[in-house]
Protein backbone atom coordinates (compact mmCIF):
# COMPACT_ATOMS: atom_id res chain seq x y z
CA UNK A 1 0.00 0.00 0.00
CA UNK A 2 2.79 2.14 0.84
CA UNK A 3 4.84 2.10 -1.98
CA UNK A 4 1.63 2.09 -4.41
CA UNK A 5 0.91 5.32 -2.69
CA UNK A 6 4.65 6.44 -3.43
CA UNK A 7 4.49 5.84 -6.94
CA UNK A 8 1.00 7.87 -7.05
CA UNK A 9 2.73 10.76 -5.39
CA UNK A 10 5.58 10.48 -7.57
CA UNK A 11 3.39 10.32 -10.34
CA UNK A 12 2.28 13.41 -9.39
CA UNK A 13 5.19 15.36 -8.83
CA UNK A 14 6.25 14.73 -11.99
CA UNK A 15 3.34 15.59 -14.12
CA UNK A 16 3.23 18.93 -12.26
CA UNK A 17 6.70 19.26 -13.63
CA UNK A 18 5.81 18.44 -16.82
CA UNK A 19 3.52 21.25 -16.82
CA UNK A 20 5.65 23.96 -15.56
CA UNK A 21 6.84 26.38 -14.93
CA UNK A 22 3.69 27.74 -13.20
CA UNK A 23 2.75 31.11 -12.05
CA UNK A 24 0.31 29.72 -9.87
CA UNK A 25 1.88 28.38 -6.39
CA UNK A 26 -1.33 26.06 -5.79
CA UNK A 27 -1.68 23.35 -3.56
CA UNK A 28 -2.83 19.72 -5.31
CA UNK A 29 -2.76 16.87 -2.96
CA UNK A 30 -0.04 18.61 -0.78
CA UNK A 31 1.85 19.15 -3.58
CA UNK A 32 3.06 22.67 -4.43
CA UNK A 33 2.96 23.94 -7.93
CA UNK A 34 5.79 26.82 -7.34
CA UNK A 35 6.85 26.64 -3.91
CA UNK A 36 10.16 29.25 -5.10
CA UNK A 37 7.38 31.86 -6.17
CA UNK A 38 9.48 35.06 -6.06
CA UNK A 39 5.80 36.50 -4.69
CA UNK A 40 5.81 34.08 -2.47
CA UNK A 41 2.55 32.02 -1.91
CA UNK A 42 1.07 33.56 -4.45
CA UNK A 43 -2.27 33.83 -5.37
CA UNK A 44 -3.25 32.16 -2.02
CA UNK A 45 -1.65 35.01 0.32
CA UNK A 46 -3.54 38.32 -1.74
CA UNK A 47 -6.61 36.37 -1.87
CA UNK A 48 -6.75 35.88 1.85
CA UNK A 49 -6.75 39.50 2.23
CA UNK A 50 -9.79 40.08 -0.12
CA UNK A 51 -12.00 36.57 -0.18
CA UNK A 52 -14.36 38.04 2.07
CA UNK A 53 -16.01 40.42 -0.36
CA UNK A 54 -17.36 37.92 -2.11
CA UNK A 55 -20.21 35.67 -0.73
CA UNK A 56 -19.22 32.16 1.04
CA UNK A 57 -21.62 30.72 -0.79
CA UNK A 58 -22.09 31.81 -4.63
CA UNK A 59 -25.60 29.97 -4.78
CA UNK A 60 -24.88 28.63 -8.44
CA UNK A 61 -24.24 32.33 -9.99
CA UNK A 62 -22.49 31.72 -12.96
CA UNK A 63 -18.60 33.36 -13.67
CA UNK A 64 -16.24 34.60 -15.92
CA UNK A 65 -12.52 33.84 -15.06
CA UNK A 66 -10.46 36.20 -17.83
CA UNK A 67 -6.83 35.96 -17.57
CA UNK A 68 -7.38 32.92 -15.85
CA UNK A 69 -3.54 31.47 -15.84
CA UNK A 70 -4.15 28.00 -13.74
CA UNK A 71 -7.16 28.90 -12.98
CA UNK A 72 -6.78 29.80 -9.23
CA UNK A 73 -9.59 31.79 -8.82
CA UNK A 74 -12.40 29.70 -11.19
CA UNK A 75 -11.13 27.11 -8.67
CA UNK A 76 -11.72 29.00 -5.39
CA UNK A 77 -15.43 30.21 -7.12
CA UNK A 78 -16.09 26.30 -7.76
CA UNK A 79 -15.20 25.68 -4.84
CA UNK A 80 -17.77 28.56 -3.13
CA UNK A 81 -20.84 26.71 -5.23
CA UNK A 82 -20.54 28.61 -8.30
CA UNK A 83 -22.93 27.10 -10.83
CA UNK A 84 -21.32 27.86 -14.29
CA UNK A 85 -17.32 28.48 -14.20
CA UNK A 86 -15.47 29.76 -17.43
CA UNK A 87 -12.02 30.60 -17.62
CA UNK A 88 -9.98 32.49 -19.95
CA UNK A 89 -6.77 32.65 -21.06
CA UNK A 90 -4.30 33.44 -24.18
CA UNK A 91 -2.01 31.27 -23.45
CA UNK A 92 -2.19 27.46 -23.87
CA UNK A 93 0.48 27.16 -21.12
CA UNK A 94 -1.66 28.16 -18.29
CA UNK A 95 -4.75 26.40 -19.92
CA UNK A 96 -3.18 22.84 -19.65
CA UNK A 97 -2.46 23.58 -16.07
CA UNK A 98 -5.91 25.15 -15.11
CA UNK A 99 -7.59 21.80 -17.18
CA UNK A 100 -5.16 19.42 -14.88
CA UNK A 101 -5.75 21.44 -11.47
CA UNK A 102 -9.23 20.73 -12.47
CA UNK A 103 -9.58 17.84 -13.28
CA UNK A 104 -7.37 16.34 -9.76
CA UNK A 105 -9.52 18.72 -7.89
CA UNK A 106 -12.63 16.86 -9.40
CA UNK A 107 -14.02 20.37 -10.13
CA UNK A 108 -16.43 21.39 -13.17
CA UNK A 109 -14.78 24.08 -14.96
CA UNK A 110 -14.87 24.96 -18.76
CA UNK A 111 -11.27 26.37 -20.03
CA UNK A 112 -10.74 27.90 -23.68
CA UNK A 113 -8.06 29.57 -25.24
CA UNK A 114 -9.27 33.63 -25.92
CA UNK A 115 -8.30 36.80 -25.78
CA UNK A 116 -10.08 39.39 -23.60
CA UNK A 117 -10.69 41.97 -26.64
CA UNK A 118 -12.91 38.69 -28.14
CA UNK A 119 -15.69 38.51 -25.04
CA UNK A 120 -18.11 39.40 -27.04
CA UNK A 121 -18.16 36.48 -29.02
CA UNK A 122 -19.37 34.68 -26.21
CA UNK A 123 -22.57 35.56 -26.08
CA UNK A 124 -23.01 35.29 -22.19
CA UNK A 125 -23.99 37.68 -19.42
CA UNK A 126 -22.06 36.69 -16.20
CA UNK A 127 -23.01 37.22 -12.29
CA UNK A 128 -19.40 37.55 -11.25
CA UNK A 129 -16.57 38.47 -14.02
CA UNK A 130 -12.86 38.20 -11.97
CA UNK A 131 -10.21 40.20 -14.20
CA UNK A 132 -7.61 39.91 -12.05
CA UNK A 133 -3.44 40.79 -12.95
CA UNK A 134 -4.51 41.53 -16.63
CA UNK A 135 -4.80 45.12 -17.48
CA UNK A 136 -1.21 46.52 -17.33
CA UNK A 137 -0.52 43.40 -20.19
CA UNK A 138 -2.56 44.88 -22.71
CA UNK A 139 -1.75 47.13 -25.10
CA UNK A 140 -5.56 48.81 -25.31
CA UNK A 141 -6.66 48.32 -21.63
CA UNK A 142 -9.84 50.70 -22.23
CA UNK A 143 -10.83 48.81 -24.82
CA UNK A 144 -10.90 46.02 -22.87
CA UNK A 145 -12.81 47.47 -19.51
CA UNK A 146 -15.25 48.66 -22.18
CA UNK A 147 -15.52 44.96 -23.71
CA UNK A 148 -16.37 43.47 -20.20
CA UNK A 149 -18.76 46.38 -19.19
CA UNK A 150 -20.76 46.02 -22.69
CA UNK A 151 -20.61 42.15 -23.43
CA UNK A 152 -20.11 39.92 -20.19
CA UNK A 153 -20.88 41.76 -16.89
CA UNK A 154 -24.36 41.53 -15.38
CA UNK A 155 -23.80 42.16 -11.72
CA UNK A 156 -19.94 42.08 -10.19
CA UNK A 157 -16.80 42.25 -11.23
CA UNK A 158 -13.66 41.53 -9.54
CA UNK A 159 -10.90 43.78 -9.72
CA UNK A 160 -7.01 43.71 -9.70
CA UNK A 161 -4.36 45.56 -11.48
CA UNK A 162 -0.65 46.42 -10.48
CA UNK A 163 -0.01 50.40 -9.41
CA UNK A 164 2.75 53.04 -9.45
CA UNK A 165 3.11 55.83 -8.87
CA UNK A 166 0.86 58.12 -6.08
CA UNK A 167 -1.54 56.21 -3.89
CA UNK A 168 -3.10 59.95 -3.07
CA UNK A 169 -7.11 60.06 -4.50
CA UNK A 170 -6.77 63.98 -5.55
CA UNK A 171 -9.57 66.65 -5.71
CA UNK A 172 -9.82 67.59 -8.93
CA UNK A 173 -12.17 69.47 -11.11
CA UNK A 174 -14.68 68.07 -13.76
CA UNK A 175 -12.81 70.30 -16.62
CA UNK A 176 -9.87 72.52 -16.87
CA UNK A 177 -9.00 75.33 -19.13
CA UNK A 178 -6.60 74.95 -21.99
CA UNK A 179 -4.00 76.87 -20.79
CA UNK A 180 -3.34 75.03 -17.33
CA UNK A 181 -0.61 72.89 -17.43
CA UNK A 182 0.45 72.65 -14.16
CA UNK A 183 -2.22 69.70 -12.89
CA UNK A 184 -0.24 67.29 -14.98
CA UNK A 185 2.54 67.75 -12.60
CA UNK A 186 1.02 66.62 -9.74
CA UNK A 187 2.33 63.24 -9.24
CA UNK A 188 -1.11 62.14 -7.30
CA UNK A 189 -3.37 63.77 -10.67
CA UNK A 190 -4.56 60.19 -13.16
CA UNK A 191 -1.39 58.68 -14.61
CA UNK A 192 -0.52 55.51 -16.85
CA UNK A 193 2.87 54.68 -16.67
CA UNK A 194 4.12 53.56 -20.09
CA UNK A 195 6.24 51.14 -20.50
CA UNK A 196 8.20 50.47 -23.80
CA UNK A 197 10.70 47.45 -23.01
CA UNK A 198 10.67 45.62 -20.33
CA UNK A 199 9.57 45.67 -16.43
CA UNK A 200 10.48 42.95 -14.29
CA UNK A 201 12.12 41.51 -17.49
CA UNK A 202 8.47 40.73 -18.79
CA UNK A 203 7.72 42.73 -22.42
CA UNK A 204 4.07 42.20 -21.19
CA UNK A 205 4.10 45.04 -18.99
CA UNK A 206 2.45 47.66 -21.21
CA UNK A 207 1.09 50.53 -18.92
CA UNK A 208 0.95 50.92 -14.90
CA UNK A 209 -1.62 53.13 -13.09
CA UNK A 210 -1.46 55.29 -10.56
CA UNK A 211 -4.32 54.58 -7.77
CA UNK A 212 -6.18 57.26 -8.99
CA UNK A 213 -6.04 56.46 -12.65
CA UNK A 214 -6.93 52.87 -11.98
CA UNK A 215 -10.40 54.50 -10.52
CA UNK A 216 -10.76 56.82 -13.14
CA UNK A 217 -10.66 53.68 -15.85
CA UNK A 218 -12.75 51.99 -13.96
CA UNK A 219 -15.64 54.67 -13.64
CA UNK A 220 -14.55 55.96 -17.33
CA UNK A 221 -16.15 52.32 -18.11
CA UNK A 222 -19.40 52.29 -16.70
CA UNK A 223 -18.01 50.66 -13.11
CA UNK A 224 -19.33 51.29 -9.83
CA UNK A 225 -16.63 50.97 -6.88
CA UNK A 226 -18.06 49.17 -3.97
CA UNK A 227 -15.14 47.74 -2.42
CA UNK A 228 -10.98 48.44 -2.35
CA UNK A 229 -10.22 46.13 0.51
CA UNK A 230 -6.52 45.64 -0.68
CA UNK A 231 -4.37 48.54 -2.42
CA UNK A 232 -5.07 47.32 -5.97
CA UNK A 233 -8.10 44.98 -5.61
CA UNK A 234 -11.53 46.21 -5.87
CA UNK A 235 -15.05 44.82 -6.21
CA UNK A 236 -17.21 46.83 -8.40
CA UNK A 237 -20.56 47.08 -10.06
CA UNK A 238 -21.94 47.15 -13.51
CA UNK A 239 -23.33 50.93 -14.10
CA UNK A 240 -23.77 53.11 -16.92
CA UNK A 241 -21.28 53.99 -18.90
CA UNK A 242 -20.87 57.93 -19.08
CA UNK A 243 -19.71 59.94 -22.15
CA UNK A 244 -17.46 63.49 -22.76
CA UNK A 245 -20.79 65.25 -22.93
CA UNK A 246 -22.02 63.54 -19.90
CA UNK A 247 -19.24 62.92 -17.41
CA UNK A 248 -19.64 61.02 -14.40
CA UNK A 249 -19.29 63.20 -11.06
CA UNK A 250 -15.78 62.60 -9.03
CA UNK A 251 -16.52 61.08 -5.70
CA UNK A 252 -15.13 63.63 -3.01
Amino acid sequence: MDARRNNARADLEEKIAELGPWFHNMEIDGIKTAPDHFLGDYPAFKWAKFKQVLPDDLQGRSVLDIGCNAGFYSLEMKRRNAGRVLGIDSDPHYLRQARFAAEYSDLEIEFREMSVYDVAKLGEIFDLVIFMGVLYHLRHPLLALDLIHDHVVGDLMLFQCLQRGSERIPDLAGDYDFSEEEIFDRPDYPKLFFVEERYASDPTNWFFPNKAATEAMLRSSGFVIEANPEPEVYLCRRGERHYAADPPPIPR
